[in-house]
């Protein structure tokens, strides 16, 4: 979908007026979902003030990737300005794809300590952890949950629930807890209609169990490589937690979801939830404000929590993406000149206000941010606990081979939990070989 944001020509002639430089018309591409609506809305702002027009090609999540990497494999010019996933920044910075920001950001006194840390690392580092950027934090996401809090409210459930686990059924303090109010939905009559325990990813045809599975890997245990020796991974990806990890969100899988749920990810989930078919919901925090003005389960009817721990600590999978300057864009100067304006706190606060999540700390510190919606303090508390996949340039190899591998032992039951981390150890290795890493 391409759309078409323009100034009337009395507008831009105003506009035109107080600009030194030319006024150009810039195509900024990222996913087709909800935040991208609001970023047109935020963006008439820019083009009322700098003169130049926005164009926006969205693309829907399921083929985003695709089609997004061969537009910067192939050098094309459709883009000016990338807002690309987090695990990019390692191709778009070694294959040439992104402007490096260093020099504009210290020219412009835009600072990567101003923004939430996790996203800096997650959204503009390569390599990570130095002080090289390719691009702004531009959406913070994290996976966390969604319930119904008016049927975890019903007096008869809870009694049934205090009965039965001896704790009142409220938002879960571990996954264990999260599994057993699953478990305790499933296949339950609320107001004659079957429900189910929970909506989690399971999708395999782009990212989606991948998603999901990690939020029970990571707090079980599961690491990408050792912390001492980069890409040594033997070990680490399939050990004894990480099974018993993958083992968990088996279970769940089994004994917590809807029948047919075997290749679901954001848009399923949201569906499932929306139309009362499960309690709770697994998906990005990007969803949580159309959760809130939806006519059934908004306005007070859902609660909001962070992925729950496991025995090795608490961890919830990263979302979001940052904003690139592609560079094979002959509209490079203008396109900086967008990003200028969207470092802008007020802009920022802006963002927020239509539905974008802010990386700014300006914003998200403000005293004021925990209480200016339902989700707020949840958004909060998952930022801090946030892990992310590869962001290798090889990272579509790496993430194909993780979703085979989760999908064909959680969904189709092949194997066994250690079968599938130890082939994907191999798979991995595999890669990392043939990539000279190892």
């Amino acid at each position: 979908m391409k759309t078409k944001i323009t100034l009337t020509a009395i507008t831009l002639a105003a506009a035109a007026s107080v600009q030194t430089a030319q006024a150009d018309e810039l195509t900024l591409c990222w996913a087709a979902w909800d935040p991208a609506n609001a970023l047109i809305e935020l963006s008439k702002d820019f083009e009322e003030k700098s003169g130049h027009e926005m164009g926006f090609e969205f693309v829907p999540w399921p083929n985003f990737a695709d089609r997004m990497l061969n537009e910067l494999n192939s050098q094309g010019q459709l883009c000016d300005l990338m807002i690309g996933d987090s695990q990019w920044i390692g191709g778009g910075a070694e294959n040439g794809h992104y402007v490096k920001l260093n020099s504009f950001f210290d020219a412009n006194n835009i600072t990567m300590d101003d923004f939430i840390p996790a996203t800096v690392t997650g959204y503009s580092e390569w390599p990570k952890n130095t002080p090289n950027y390719w691009a702004l934090p531009a959406f913070g996401d994290v996976v966390g949950w969604t319930y119904r809090k008016d049927w975890f409210a019903r007096p008869e459930l809870q009694k049934e629930f205090m009965d039965k686990h001896d704790r009142k059924l409220d938002v879960p303090n571990s996954l264990d807890e999260l599994k057993d109010i699953a478990e305790f939905f499933q296949g339950r009559d609320i107001d004659g209609n079957t429900v189910y325990g929970a909506a989690i990813y399971t999708e395999r045809g782009s990212e989606g169990i991948t998603m999901g599975v990690t939020n029970a890997l990571y707090n079980y245990g599961f690491e990408y490589e050792n912390p001492e020796k980069p890409y040594e991974i033997e070990g680490f990806v399939n050990s004894e937690g990480a099974v018993k990890g993958l083992e968990f969100y088996k279970e769940l899988y089994d004994n917590g979801t809807p029948p047919g749920s075997s290749n679901w990810y954001m848009g399923e989930n949201i569906d499932a939830y929306k139309s009362g078919q499960v309690a709770m919901q697994m998906n990005f925090a990007f969803i949580w404000p159309g959760v809130e003005a939806d006519p059934v389960v908004g306005g007070g009817n859902s609660g909001y929590f962070p992925n729950p721990a496991g025995p090795y600590g608490q961890f919830a999978q990263l979302g979001g993406q940052g904003i690139s300057v592609v560079a094979y864009s002959e509209k490079q100067e203008a396109a900086l000149e967008y990003i200028k304006w969207f470092a802008q706190p007020e802009v920022q606060a802006k963002w927020w206000e239509l539905g974008g999540y802010s990386a700014l700390k300006a914003v998200v510190e403000d005293p004021g941010f925990a209480s200016s919606q339902p989700y707020a303090q949840t958004f909060l508390d998952s930022m801090a606990i946030v892990k992310d996949f590869w962001a290798e340039p090889a990272y579509a190899e790496l993430l194909l081979a993780m979703q085979a591998r989760m999908h064909n032992y959680v969904i189709a039951g092949n194997g066994s939990a250690k079968d599938a981390l130890d082939s994907l150890v191999k798979d991995w290795t595999e890669t990392f070989e043939d990539e000279g890493k190892l």
